[in-house]
């Protein structure tokens, strides 16, 4: 398992070549099988000696689209019927991961779905060094614990392109892990949840649904995320109390809210950033940079407020922050939630993945996403925040469409025919018929 927090130095590790080697050596792994909860024994591509360094301004650009991307989820996400009034929470930064590692190996149409849903312009490697690099820049200190860790699972001999691996490599730290989908998927998929699970403190379980790690499977991509952090201005116990909250259905039961008073950045506007009023806060984190965003719409405006963010507004909010004296009430507030992300991510505009998908980048065999999933948890006291995510990308052998021995053409409706030039490829006549009996 590879847990990826800066400040930390890491073991040198085998370069991409030896690792696809070992990979293919199936009979050497047999010790490495599924059938228990442990993670298998894990091989590592190593990145180059020196790190391709990843340009500050292509770094900040990934930030802003992750941004953009969280926001595009969160709305795909509470527009559903069964989300009205419930509570939500996505990692932009996890599934952004996860398919920053999908992408390398993306090409054509794939390639430029998952391009133009992340909002990113960048090339395929690009985008996965500035990702990394950007997951790399809050290192852990103090109140401070944040890991994100990135793994590989693939079937065992399954044969990806070292070009691919060394990407990972050198964005990710990737961590590969060979187990055996084929003969074990049940096995296989309690042992990518148990290290996501492991990784995140126990915070994440299950990631991977019973059926949905299938023998079709041949790789899987995921992105483990923990933060514990402290308020640098604690709340205190005492003075938090049973306060009403005014629920979207219209009740207002009393739950048990914080509060405090002092000095934070504060903003608050109407009509002319998102047309509703709000008020915003920024909390910080004791050690590490880390703040946590508030951002609370009038009484009653809270859907048409939720609609209408988008990214370059949140940036305007944020940007009007400055530092006030502020009465703070805050309810102390904790809850997990889990996605099939396939339907969201096809209202994106990401379908060429699933259906007709081009990863040759990652092998030659024909691929196709069969899953994406998330789970994530966040808890909120008076001591601050604990929140964990873990993001996963399901890869299978693409279905070969079913083929009739005998094909049937009864042309007995209207038809369209072309006369060409086969060597220069001119159309020489184009017409249609409507009605073979006219004259």
């Amino acid at each position: 398992m590879t847990n990826r927090s800066t400040g930390t130095r890491r073991p040198p590790r085998r370069p991409a070549a030896l690792l696809l080697a070992a990979a293919l050596a199936a009979p050497l792994l047999a010790g490495c099988g599924s059938k228990g909860v442990a993670a298998p024994a894990e091989l590592r591509a190593s990145a180059p000696a020196s790190r391709p360094a990843a340009d500050p301004a292509e770094v900040a650009a990934t930030a802003t689209a992750t941004d953009a991307f969280g926001l595009d989820l969160l709305h795909t996400l509470s527009a559903r019927p069964d989300a009205a009034g419930r509570n939500l929470v996505v990692s932009p930064s996890g599934l952004a991961t996860v398919l920053a590692m999908l992408l390398p190996g993306a090409r054509g149409a794939t390639a430029d779905e998952l391009a133009k849903a992340l909002h990113t312009e960048l090339t395929p490697q690009q985008y996965a060094l500035a990702s990394g690099a950007l997951n790399r820049g809050t290192p852990s200190a103090g109140g401070l614990t944040l890991r994100q860790s990135d793994d590989l699972w693939t079937q065992q001999g399954f044969p990806v392109q070292p070009d691919y691996l060394a990407t990972l490599a050198a964005a990710f730290d990737t961590g590969v892990h060979p187990v055996d989908f084929a003969k074990d998927p049940e096995g296989s998929r309690k042992s990518v949840n148990a290290a996501v699970e492991k990784a995140t403190e126990g915070r994440i379980k299950d990631l991977f649904a019973p059926n949905t790690i299938t023998p079709a499977t041949r790789l899987v991509l995921t992105d483990a995320l923990y933060l514990k952090a402290k308020w640098a201005s604690a709340f205190k116990p005492a003075q938090t109390a049973d306060r009403p909250f005014h629920k979207l259905d219209g009740s207002a039961p009393a739950v048990p809210s914080m509060s405090q008073t002092g000095e934070f950045k504060y903003a608050e506007g109407s009509g002319g950033i998102v047309g509703e009023p709000w008020q915003a806060i920024e909390l910080p984190y004791a050690d590490g940079g880390l703040v946590m965003d508030l951002i609370v719409p009038a009484q009653g405006g809270f859907a048409a407020f939720d609609k209408g963010l988008d990214q370059p507004q949140l940036d305007r909010i944020l940007g009007a922050l400055a530092e006030r004296r502020v009465d703070l009430q805050l309810p102390r507030f904790h809850f997990d939630t889990s996605n099939e992300l396939t339907p969201a991510l096809r209202s994106l505009g990401v379908n060429a993945v699933f259906d007709r998908a081009d990863l040759s980048g990652i092998a030659k065999e024909p691929l196709a996403v069969s899953t994406v999933v998330q789970k994530a948890t966040v808890e909120v006291d008076e001591d601050g925040t604990v929140a964990a995510a873990g993001s996963g990308v399901g890869v299978a052998a693409a279905a070969a469409p079913a083929q009739d021995q005998t094909a049937q053409l009864h042309i007995d409706r209207p038809f369209l025919f072309l006369i060409r030039d086969t060597h220069g490829g001119r159309p020489l006549f184009l017409g249609q018929v409507a009605d073979p009996a006219a004259r």
